[in-house]
């Protein structure tokens, strides 16, 4: 398993300058951000030389890049907003390959049409459900023809708020390129600890096959997000979970700030270390 961070942690806006501090910090993997390289996180245009330096910077640094971020709102209540995003993607996973991945990370969005990242009661109406698997057909499409994977993220605020609903996006859309990208702290707010590991446990049963990235972050007692090892989420569960679905992909920290990076290095190291997960350098 690798030890990965979110790029965009680190401030710059050149991929070198980001990877060295990523490195620095401990990580030898990142889910890059194109706001890293000074444009906008989906971009309209990617020119060959951006590209070309994100691929540099990885072999510089020795950090692999396992993902680039694609999100936008699948699900956006208007329909031009979802398009201009499809388009946005085309551009983003054409160039993939060269940055050194070929795995895109989405967001399936909500209905709330400021905030893809905020929960809206129109998110569980079966319209919302219809037009999510007609945007995700257009996106494994575009995938197909970039020969690139989709890792979307069981999230409480989003559509797909469940393991199970991501289990039944899987089954509806029947496409290889679907993957899961697993973080625990976004499958309950508060829990007890055994309705944590519950959650948890599910999750990597119902989505093993399909887990390509962990990511790492931690919730507080009261429901919000802090720094992994800094809350109440049972890491030591969660990455044997991850053992056992023969998880070995890239655990990916973020939702830190950069002072916080080399912490949360040590802490997640040592959580694999103690669950007796190899981690590669």
């Amino acid at each position: 398993m690798k030890l990965g961070i979110f790029a965009k942690t680190f401030p710059g806006s050149t991929p070198e300058a980001v990877l060295v501090a990523a490195k620095a910090a401990g990580f030898s993997a990142a889910q890059y951000n194109m706001a890293c390289s000074g444009l906008a996180a989906m971009p309209e245009a990617i020119e060959p030389n951006a590209t070309v330096a994100v691929a540099r910077a990885s072999r510089t640094t020795g950090v692999e890049i396992v993902a680039v971020s694609g999100t936008y709102n699948m699900i956006h209540p208007d329909r031009t907003v979802r398009e201009a995003g499809h388009r946005r993607l085309d551009v983003l996973a054409s160039r993939c390959a060269a940055m050194g991945t070929r795995l895109v990370t989405l967001c399936t969005g909500t209905r709330d049409p400021e905030d893809q990242w905020r929960e809206h009661p129109g998110n569980h109406l079966p319209d919302a459900w219809r037009d999510l698997v007609e945007a995700m057909e257009i996106a494994v499409a575009i995938a197909e023809r970039h020969d690139v994977d989709l890792g979307i993220e069981p999230e409480l605020a989003n559509v797909v708020d469940s393991a199970e609903k991501a289990r039944r996006l899987i089954d509806a859309l029947k496409s290889p390129r679907l993957k899961i990208v697993l973080d625990p702290a976004n499958l309950f707010e508060r829990a007890e600890l055994r309705e944590q590991r519950r959650l948890v446990s599910q999750a990597t049963d119902l989505l093993a096959d399909r887990i390509v990235m962990g990511h790492a972050k931690d919730r507080t007692p009261d429901g919000g997000f802090t720094t992994a090892g800094k809350g109440v989420l049972d890491y030591p569960h969660y990455l044997a979970c991850l053992r056992e679905a023969g998880f070995q992909g890239a655990l990916v920290a973020h939702g830190l700030s950069a002072e916080e990076a080399p912490g949360a290095a040590s802490f997640l190291l040592s959580a694999l270390d103690r669950a007796g997960i190899p981690v590669e350098t």
